[in-house]
């Protein structure tokens, strides 16, 4: 790796730990630290903010993933293959949501900025992922229940898909990435699992007409 992909990791990991959901607490005068969950991730957001805020807050953790991911692929120096610099750079991005040094390392959970890495690098298995997220907050109204299926579809998604010009052909680096970062989000939900065992999760309010 040269002087300039070390550069891109770096701005992934900053970029990755920018702390979107604070900064729109802030903006709306509320620190997300103090409220809800106490989580700076989109569905505390959703939840203290108001849902729209789930959205805002979920697309830019999003972006600050797949955007690095992006350009990592198309400046990097060609000392190592642009696809496995993405997906490098966005695994910074993740750990950089994660554990952000703006914030004394204490960040969030990890999933936006996930599906923006892994939509950057394996889209069919990030899609499928998503379609695994949507059937369980469909059937359940439970975000964290949808996000840890989601977190355990993609890395088997990424062992089951055949290679193909979407980035599964990346093969054993993005499969173990996949894993990790599963993992990662399994234990960054540690507290959210208890919660489901002892039928205490709070659900998404359906609206009433």
């Amino acid at each position: 790796m040269s002087g300039l992909d070390y550069g891109l990791l770096l701005f992934g990991y900053l970029a990755g730990a920018l702390p979107m959901g604070l900064a729109i607490g802030r903006m709306r005068g509320v620190d997300l630290r103090e409220h809800g969950s106490r989580n700076i991730g989109a569905t505390n957001a959703g939840r203290v903010l108001g849902r729209p805020f789930f959205f805002v807050v979920f697309v830019l953790d999003f972006a600050k993933a797949y955007v690095p991911a992006l350009l990592a692929r198309r400046f990097g120096s060609g000392a190592i293959a642009p696809d496995t610099l993405a997906l490098l750079v966005g695994v910074a991005a993740i750990l950089g949501h994660v554990f952000p040094v703006f914030l004394g390392f204490r960040g969030g959970k990890g999933v936006a900025t996930a599906a923006g890495a892994f939509v950057a690098v394996a889209p069919a298995a990030a899609g499928v992922a998503w379609l695994v997220w949507l059937a369980v907050i469909l059937l359940t109204r439970i975000v964290s229940a949808a996000s840890l299926a989601a977190a355990v579809a993609l890395p088997a998604a990424c062992f089951l898909l055949p290679p193909g010009r979407d980035g599964s052909a990346l093969g054993g680096p993005v499969k173990g990435a996949a894993v990790a970062i599963s993992v990662l989000i399994v234990v960054r939900h540690r507290a959210n699992i208890g919660r489901l065992l002892r039928g205490e999760e709070p659900r998404v309010v359906r609206r009433k007409d």
